[in-house]
């Protein structure tokens, strides 16, 4: 949960890298949220099946909107990937290709965008963390 909110305060940072475990946490929580938006917006009438999607879903996704993009960035920077890289997501099954990068291991040791935060973590204990 910390790595959600970590994201969230860093709203719109998209200077540094981003951990494994950061992102997929943020996605994950992401994924569940709206599930159970989902199912609140089904109870209380305010679905919309043609769009397939609610109004409480709708404005959650709108909030979340800049923070998962910014991740995402901060992601493909810890895999020494610049983040135009993120639109693939737009793109058919480029999302895909887009999570397959994500998944990978992050450069180890400093790059191009920033300290290794897996070392940052280690020698500061900020629970992985990086302000940029």
């Amino acid at each position: 949960m910390n790595e959600y909110i970590g994201v969230l305060k860093k709203y719109a940072l998209f200077k540094g890298r981003a951990r494994r475990k950061e992102y997929w946490t943020f996605i994950l929580i992401n994924v569940l949220v709206s599930f159970a938006l989902g199912f609140v917006d089904q109870w209380v009438g305010s679905f919309n099946a043609e769009a397939g999607i609610g109004t409480l879903g709708m404005v959650y996704a709108v909030a979340v909107f800049i923070p998962t993009l910014a991740v995402t960035v901060r992601r493909l920077h810890d895999t020494d990937r610049v983040g135009w890289w993120a639109l693939l997501g737009i793109v058919p099954f480029g999302v895909i290709a887009l999570l397959i990068m994500q998944a990978f291991e992050g450069t180890k040791g400093e790059n191009r965008f920033g300290v290794d935060p897996k070392c940052h973590q280690a020698s500061h204990g900020n629970n992985g963390t990086f302000d940029g």
